[in-house]
C-alpha cells in the first residue's frame, strides 16, 4: 500500500482488509474506551474538544501506518 502513488491516508484505511482494520480499531478503542458517546457525532466532538485525545489517536495511526504498512508519512 505504500509504493507507488500518493495515496491519502482515508483511501488507504478503506482499502485495508478486514483483520488489519480491526488491528488498527484494538489499537485506537484504549484511548476511546472510556469515554461516554452514543453516537459518531457525539464520539467526534469528544475527540476535536480534546487535545490529548487527538494527539494520541493520531499518534496511533501515524505508528500503525509506518510500522505495520511500512507507509512513508510527510
Amino acid at each position: 500500500m505504500s509504493s507507488g502513488p500518493f495515496k491519502p491516508v482515508p483511501q488507504i484505511l478503506w482499502q485495508l482488509p478486514p483483520a488489519e482494520k480491526k488491528k488498527l480499531y484494538n489499537k485506537a478503542i484504549v484511548f476511546l474506551s472510556h469515554l461516554d458517546w452514543t453516537d459518531i457525532g457525539e464520539l467526534t466532538a469528544l475527540v476535536m474538544g480534546n487535545m490529548y485525545l487527538q494527539e494520541n489517536l493520531t499518534a496511533v495511526l501515524i505508528n500503525y501506518l509506518s510500522k505495520e504498512l511500512g507507509a512513508m508519512i510527510q
